[in-house]
């Protein structure tokens, strides 16, 4: 069972949508776009999480509507990118407005991992205005968060286009958040590092400084802990450390904060003995020289600690 997972879904390079838009009622047509991209929630695990969020804004106790739209009124309304970005989060946003208007139409025009350009529609929605004024700030905060995520990653894998390098995330998420950041991830194209501390094996400079050192033995017995086929990696700091690692049986070592000297030296040692990661700063600016020294792959932390939020839209017609 390997801790790291491939892109599912590429982002579409045409920046059209990857399908037909579709249009969801509620008559029993799921939120979800059946895709190869692999939401992570289930249908009830996404009524909940919406749910949980709708009340933590009161948003079925929201006063200034009640106080200003009458219960009858029917308005049509378009979420526009204000900003050029990728899509994620249709689902959530989606739930979000059915939650709050169990008569709602709502028409999908960009799917999750679809490129959009400032001016293109992501949804159009029709139903009732308490609803659709109710559920505006769940839906765009789970829109704007999570476009932000695959915005930002997909900039990352456009800087390396031509290379072979992945480009990776970490666990630096917001607590709760982890599975739908790393598919937000997902559909920009990055590729998923260990969903978390059992699903794959990362030997970090505290877990050798509580041993003493000892990498053959962390190696080793990391080995016979985990699940069969697990990738065991370890984190190098200096050149040395690599020769121990790959002397020590590691399948994949972590260049950590190395100049890309000492990078493109790693890369000769480790050639066709195990696989390796360069972590440490990443920004756009200096990942594609990062590339260039011949890593396999690239983590880079900011896609979900520090993505700004992509700039999306409610606009009402007729309200």
């Amino acid at each position: 069972m390997s801790a790291f997972h491939p892109p599912l879904r590429p982002t579409p390079s045409n920046g059209l949508p990857a399908m037909t838009p579709r249009t969801i009622t509620p008559l029993g047509t799921r939120a979800v776009q059946p895709s190869t991209l692999a939401f992570p929630l289930s249908d009830a695990d996404l009524a909940a999480q919406v749910r949980v969020a709708l009340q933590e804004d009161q948003a079925f106790n929201d006063v200034s509507t009640l106080a200003t739209v009458v219960s009858s009124r029917h308005v049509r309304s378009a979420i526009v990118a204000r900003r050029d970005g990728v899509i994620a989060g249709v689902p959530l946003a989606v739930e979000a407005f059915r939650q709050l208007d169990s008569a709602v139409t709502i028409r999908v025009e960009a799917e999750d991992g679809t490129r959009v350009k400032a001016g293109d529609f992501v949804m159009h929605i029709s139903g009732h205005a308490r609803g659709m004024l109710s559920a505006e700030r769940t839906a765009l905060n789970y829109l704007q968060h999570l476009s932000g995520i695959a915005t930002m990653t997909c900039r990352f894998v456009d800087a390396v286009a031509g290379t072979s390098v992945q480009i990776l995330d970490t666990r630096k998420t917001t607590p709760g958040w982890r599975a739908l950041e790393k598919y937000a991830v997902r559909a920009g194209g990055g590729t998923n590092h260990r969903l978390d501390l059992r699903s794959g094996v990362l030997i970090k400079d505290n877990h050798l400084a509580a041993i003493g050192g000892d990498m053959a033995m962390a190696v080793t017995r990391a080995r016979g802990l985990a699940l069969s086929g697990t990738a065991i990696e370890v984190e190098c700091d200096t050149l040395d450390q690599v020769d121990a690692a790959i002397a020590a049986g590691a399948d994949w070592v972590l260049l950590d904060n190395m100049s890309l000297e000492q990078l493109r030296e790693a890369v000769e040692r480790c050639r066709g003995k195990v696989i390796t990661e360069a972590s440490g700063g990443v920004t756009l600016d200096t990942v594609r020289r990062i590339a260039e020294t011949g890593v396999d792959r690239i983590s880079v932390g900011a896609l979900t600690h520090s993505a700004p939020a992509l700039d999306l839209g409610l606009d009402f017609d007729g309200l």
